[in-house]
């Protein structure tokens, strides 16, 4: 963090950055904080040669993460001159990425970067000289319109270290002595050639598998950007302090093979959700991340409960999670807690108060917020250590009240990083403990139990979302404070999709203000309400992967996006079946009154004809209902229902075509209509409807209820409303008591899915019963938002 920004946009300045660069770099908090210190490391606050800032700006942005131990050498080099060139300084960048945080080999450094190579303008003629003969007939052939690029690559070659402004000058003359003036030729853009046809047309399916674009090694397998646990001793964070040295967290040869030793150097990652509450698609993404990761590379993943919290835990949330991790098709390598490790914890914050690096608090919650606040220490901070382990003893014992005191982890309250401002490291809570029992009346926080139980399992790679990448600093300050095993700490974008809200709070208040009809509501992004819905774990993977590991942090992705990847497995997986939603009555009247046709339906669009379980059988009989909104009384060109005159096909069945319509009173309402069969199918119309008819003579067909379910929110963006329960929707879910299906249907069971001919994909609801069926909308059949729709 930056205290004011008008001296750090100074600063830049003084470095030779253009005012422009200068303020995009102020946007950047990351490149703001490591140019900040650059130039510090650097001494050259007071300003430098602008080809020396342009260099360090290099530097910030570009410099290899795992060396970051060597960066002040190579920034001596800079300001020395002795590495002046950005050929010199990618060169350096390579060295020390591949040395890592071993000792630097000063010679073979030097070596590697051309220090001490000087280039003079003559040795640059001569090499341009050579380059232009080898490639003379290309240059007159192109001649301005040759690849300049190229010809430097070639002079490059011959001269690594060659000034790259001198470079341009000497080929810029040259091609001006080869080629002279540039003619109104040299400037039109080359007519591309047409592609000759080919002489033989290849196979349809051979020309779609060589024109299908090749995926990136990351699409298909996204965990490639994450180290083997053997890297663990590279320097990759940098903890800055305000009164002491930088921090350039790394674990030591000696802890990190007794780490080895203990794993075998299998990848750990660890899912700790908090049992308090029922989890959501974002943590689909997490576990396709901690999970993923870990099975990818044959390790293991811990399902870890995060709970330091005991009046927040409930056995009911332990049962979901364990549940919904299992139905998402993830495995644990184990079910552990944080509450297993409470004596560790424990007896590690005596050893850090004995290190003098925690003391005991007894500002009340308003005072630290205005210590913190005003950056200024807590009366108590100082205090002696022997006072605080008896204090701390007697906060253990249950002998200090509620609220009275705390543990406060001692870090740097002058720092830029807020969550370095002396933490709070235990609370009292005289609240017994869903797993643990009333053993304790202390309970850690997350901020101190998080990182040392990822060290004490053994966790090689702890990957959070991003709202935790400030949380680093003091996660690694804490293990290095008690010289604990150090993971390998790495944030990704969290999952926001639109048309939602995700934040557990806003969650809870949904469920618990009765907005919505439980966790599980089929219109919540929660993996329970969505396994309602009938969305299955497979869809919601695809979904995940397709999104990829990030760290862009501000797309908001759009939920038509997830409904995709649903459509798509499950137009491969739900048997079609007709369902019609509000039936209109038409009778027939040239069908013989209880007589009753069996006809075949296809399950499947590409039934075979000769297997029989691809098909299923469908009443046709004198009286069948079509959906309302399939007739009108006015036709029209674009419309493709029925209508007074009008012939439609019944899908499966025949062409009928209107003959009459009984209206009501009102004259406008339809209450029947009447129409004629075409047996023979000589009628080919261009409309077909689905239609559901009479089993037999006089009986209702199968009553069902339909839920049709829809966005929860108007707003894209809900969360960032301040009346956000204001934009609910009062469509997201529309009930239809007494559709009509096919006898089929009545089988159905729960877990069951279909495809309802042209009206969507549905799902049995476990609200049904052995007399009446209920099914959930999952999706549409297609995108009714895609073009500005509802």
């Amino acid at each position: 963090m930056v205290k004011e920004d008008s001296n750090v946009l100074d600063l830049f300045l003084k470095i030779g950055l253009d005012e422009k660069t200068a303020k995009n770099t102020l946007a950047n908090n990351k490149v703001t904080t490591n140019l900040t210190a650059v130039i510090h490391e650097a001494a050259v606050t007071d300003g430098c040669d602008r080809a020396v800032g342009n260099l360090l700006y290099t530097v910030a942005t570009k410099f290899p993460a795992n060396a970051l131990n060597h960066r002040p050498t190579l920034l001596q080099y800079i300001v020395s001159t002795k590495i002046k060139t950005p050929a010199q300084l990618e060169a350096a960048f390579a060295f020390l990425a591949s040395t890592a945080s071993e000792n630097l080999k000063v010679h073979d450094f030097e070596e590697a970067c051309g220090v001490g190579v000087e280039v003079s303008k003559d040795d640059i003629e001569r090499a341009v000289s050579e380059v232009f003969e080898e490639k003379k007939t290309n240059i007159l052939e192109q001649r301005y319109r040759i690849n300049v690029g190229e010809l430097f690559g070639h002079v490059r070659k011959k001269l690594p270290w060659a000034d790259p402004k001198v470079v341009k000058e000497v080929v810029d003359l040259e091609l001006y002595k080869l080629l002279g003036e540039r003619t109104a030729a040299d400037n039109e853009k080359p007519v591309k050639k047409k592609k000759e046809k080919p002489a033989k047309t290849e196979d349809k399916a051979k020309v779609e598998e060589t024109s299908a674009p090749k995926q990136s090694e990351e699409e298909l397998n996204p965990y490639l950007i994450f180290p083997t646990p053997e890297e663990n001793y590279k320097v990759h964070t940098e903890v800055y302090f305000s009164d002491r040295p930088v921090l350039r967290a790394c674990n030591s040869k000696e802890l990190l093979e007794k780490h080895l030793k203990v794993t075998g150097g299998k990848v750990l990652t660890r899912f700790p959700p908090e049992p308090n509450g029922f989890l959501h698609i974002g943590h689909a993404k997490a576990m396709f991340v901690d999970f993923g990761l870990a099975k990818e590379r044959g390790g293991g993943c811990y399902l870890r409960f995060d709970d330091t919290n005991p009046e927040a835990e409930k056995k009911e949330y332990i049962d979901h999670i364990k549940e919904i991790v299992g139905w998402m098709g993830w495995e644990p390598f184990k079910i552990t807690y944080t509450s297993d490790y409470f004596q560790d914890l424990y007896e590690l914050a005596v050893e850090l108060i004995r290190r003098g690096h925690a003391y005991v608090d007894h500002q009340t919650p308003d005072e630290v917020k205005e210590y913190r606040e005003k950056k200024m220490n807590s009366p108590w901070r100082d205090r002696p250590i022997e006072e605080s382990l008896r204090l701390f003893d007697e906060m253990k014992k249950g002998m200090i009240d509620e609220g009275q005191a705390t543990l406060r982890m001692k870090q740097d309250m002058q720092n830029d990083n807020f969550n370095m401002y002396d933490l709070i490291a235990y609370r009292i809570k005289f609240t017994p403990h869903p797993h643990a029992g009333d053993k304790w009346c202390i309970y850690p926080s997350y901020d101190y139990a998080h990182c040392i139980v990822d060290s004490l399992e053994n966790i090689t790679h702890s990957l959070c979302t991003l709202e935790f990448e400030t949380r680093r600093a003091s996660y690694y300050w804490l293990l290095d404070a008690l010289g604990l095993y150090q993971p390998f700490v790495w944030e990704y974008s969290r999952l926001n999709v639109s048309n939602t809200v995700m934040s557990k709070r806003k969650l809870n208040r949904l469920v618990t203000e009765n907005w919505v009809d439980g966790w599980d509501d089929p219109r919540l992004m929660t993996l329970a309400g969505l396994r309602r819905r009938g969305v299955t774990s497979t869809a919601i993977n695809a979904f995940v992967r397709g999104i990829g590991i990030t760290r862009s942090d501000s797309s908001m992705i759009q939920l038509s996006r997830l409904e995709y990847h649903i459509r798509e497995e499950l137009n491969k997986t739900a048997a079609r079946t007709l369902v019609v939603l509000n039936p209109l009555k038409v009778v027939i009247t040239n069908l013989e009154a209880g007589l009753v046709m069996d006809l075949d339906a296809k399950k499947w669009p590409e039934a075979p004809a000769d297997d029989a379980s691809s098909f299923y059988k469908v009443p046709f009989s004198r009286v069948v209902f079509i959906e309302r909104t399939d007739f009108r009384l006015k036709d029209s060109k674009d419309y493709y229902g029925l209508a007074p005159g009008k012939s439609v096909l019944l899908r499966y069945a025949y062409p009928i075509k209107c003959t009459d319509v009984i209206l009501a009173d009102d004259k406008e309402t339809v209450l029947e209509i009447r129409a004629e069969y075409d047996p023979s199918k000589t009628i080919k119309p261009k409309g077909v409807l689905h239609w559901v008819a009479e089993p037999s003579l006089g009986v209702d067909p199968l009553k069902v209820e339909v839920r049709l379910f829809d966005r929860l929110f108007r707003s894209e963006n809900p969360a960032e409303l301040d009346d956000w329960l204001g934009d609910l929707s009062p469509e997201s879910k529309v009930v239809i008591q007494n559709a009509y299906a096919v006898p089929s249907v009545s089988k159905a069971i729960l877990g069951d899915k279909f495809q309802f001919e042209r009206l969507g994909y549905f799902a049995v609801d476990k609200d049904s019963t052995s007399e009446k069926l209920v099914f959930n909308r999952t999706v549409t059949l297609r995108d009714n938002y895609a073009k500005g729709g509802k």
